[in-house]
């Protein structure tokens, strides 16, 4: 069975995020993720998570200001000093808390010409990737739908596999978020096996309202089974909008654990 690690910074909501770590670990997930908890110190952060004995296997970098609308500056070619800064703040943290996967985002680049864009996103992508690796970090990077995004750099998965190989960067691995493949692509199942071998990290939703992964037109029990088949053995994370209590829509999650000791 699929490991889920709870995203805290979309499950358990109605608790402050650093009560959302216990209760994470209440509800049965071994590890969590987060977007961007930068608002709290490192030391902090730990400490909860070692209370909580949970992992923290994702981190955001900093993706500006989002409460302006920033989604990203990596792909910008006047912000280059403000990616680099978030570079340093992102890998301070997952070397604090043991973070071995941080997702960067590319932003929108709106008047700015895509074909600049591209290559100041690959040439600052190329220069995190290294001080990534030598902390055993592999960034990620995720197409994101224009329904919920509109004017995101990464709009399919084929630009983003086309970036990750054109960094050369091994340690550069796509994260396949299947609520946004589901909207930008459809047919999950063909995507994952043709993209999986790229992948660095999997997340889930239900589409189309971004809710539990049990409601919705994607049947999710069978895209485990192919997960398993396939040979993933990483995290999948869980970042979706509850629509009520988090623990009161953990159904789904009960059932995946159930199948799965039947299985045994």
């Amino acid at each position: 069975m699929p490991r889920f690690a709870a995203n805290v910074s979309w499950l358990f909501t109605e608790l402050p995020i650093l009560e959302r770590f216990h209760a994470a670990k209440a509800a049965g997930f071994a590890a969590v993720e987060a977007a961007f908890p930068y608002a709290h110190p490192s030391e902090e952060l730990r400490q909860q998570l070692k209370l909580c004995g949970l992992d923290l296997i994702l981190l955001n970098a900093p993706a500006g200001n989002w409460d302006l609308g920033d989604r990203g500056v990596a792909c910008l070619p006047d912000r280059e000093q403000e990616f680099q800064r978030s570079v340093e703040t992102a890998l301070s943290y997952a070397k604090s808390l043991g973070v071995k996967r941080l997702h960067v985002m590319a932003g929108e680049p709106a008047q700015i010409n895509r074909s600049v864009a591209r290559e100041t996103f690959l040439a600052n992508l190329r220069l995190m990737a290294k001080p990534a690796a030598d902390l055993g970090i592999t960034l990620l990077l995720e197409a994101i739908n224009p329904r919920d995004m509109p004017g995101y750099l990464i709009d399919h998965l084929g630009t983003a596999l086309e970036l990750c190989l054109s960094s050369k960067a091994p340690n550069v691995k796509l994260l396949l978020d299947l609520y946004h493949i589901q909207i930008i692509h459809g047919d999950l199942a063909s995507n994952l096996r043709k993209y999986l071998p790229y992948c660095g990290h999997i997340q889930i939703a239900g589409v189309p309202d971004r809710g539990e992964p049990d409601r919705g037109e994607v049947n999710y029990s069978y895209l485990f089974d192919l997960i398993d088949d396939l040979g993933y053995d990483g995290w999948i994370g869980c970042e979706y909008k509850p629509r009520g209590k988090t623990s009161e829509g953990l159904r789904w999650l009960r059932q995946a654990e159930n199948r799965s000791l039947g299985a045994l």
